[in-house]
């Protein structure tokens, strides 16, 4: 008895514990709203099972416990019984599956209208990079990556001469426009995320990994790395800010280009060899 009831207290206070421990998502600020709905719906079949497990194991307990003059009946196989709990677990998976194809089949079909941001990883620290005027982003090699080209642009690419880069500063973004996330990384796995955005994804070095989403609510947002990095992995941290559209082109008109850092740098440099320092 003692321990069927230790089994009973154990799922009644899971289920307490879900609904007043303060564990719930920070407000949402994107259209992943679909995100939380998977989750939930995660919970409540995960949730059930987990009850009617521990309670048929409560039941058990109580049920067949030793009484003097009973004897235990050996039944290895249960054709019945096993075939019941391989279809119910076949559907249980099913129902937790689909939801989340469904909602994986739109992460990743992005809008036509979406405008390509690059997120760069390092240890441990964040760059961005946004198209200029052109709409369209340059090519990148990591061979191409120094102090005067922190992302690796390609210098002959025509379409990366007004790419703006930000290097180690804050990310920017209208709101209510879909954005294109390109992520990449220069050592180890690195992996973006917003909590409000309810969207991340890894960041494999050797490869671009995307997804995408649309800022729907003004404000800054923190940028966490959700894949363990190295030492400093907590503190890689950045700064997402949402704007009104008017107040992001007005911060856009203000950031420097590639062709601007490319500059700059070839005047240092023509300034370092006259100057034989």
């Amino acid at each position: 008895m003692p321990v069927a009831l230790v089994l009973l207290l154990v799922a009644i206070a899971s289920v307490v514990f879900h609904f007043l421990s303060p564990w719930w998502w920070t407000p949402i600020a994107s259209n992943w709203q679909y995100i939380d709905h998977t989750i939930i719906i995660t919970f409540w079949i995960t949730g059930f099972v987990f009850v009617a497990v521990t309670g048929f194991m409560a039941y058990c307990v109580f049920r067949f416990r030793h009484r003097d003059g009973q004897r235990a009946h050996y039944e290895p196989e249960n054709n019945k019984l096993e075939s019941w709990l391989t279809i119910g677990t076949a559907v249980g998976v099913a129902a937790m599956l689909a939801p989340g194809l469904v909602v994986w089949h739109q992460f990743v079909s992005v809008p036509a209208d979406a405008t390509d941001v690059e997120i760069m990883g390092q240890q441990w620290r964040w760059s961005y990079r946004l198209p200029g005027k052109d709409g369209k982003l340059g090519t990148t090699s990591a061979r191409n990556i120094s102090a005067d080209n922190p992302l690796g642009l390609n210098p002959d690419d025509p379409n990366g001469k007004d790419d703006v880069i930000i290097d180690g500063g804050d990310l920017h973004l209208p709101i209510g426009k879909p954005v294109k996330v390109l992520l990449r990384s220069i050592d180890v796995l690195h992996d973006f995320y917003v909590p409000e955005f309810r969207a991340k994804m890894d960041m494999v070095p050797g490869s671009v990994t995307y997804f995408w989403l649309t800022p729907t609510r003004t404000g800054t947002f923190e940028v966490l790395c959700a894949e363990l990095c190295g030492l400093a992995h907590a503190q890689m941290r950045g700064t997402v800010i949402v704007q009104e559209a008017g107040e992001y082109h007005a911060w856009l008109e203000q950031q420097r280009t590639f062709a601007e850092m490319s500059g700059q740098g070839l005047l240092k440099k023509a300034a370092y060899r006259s100057d034989g320092k």
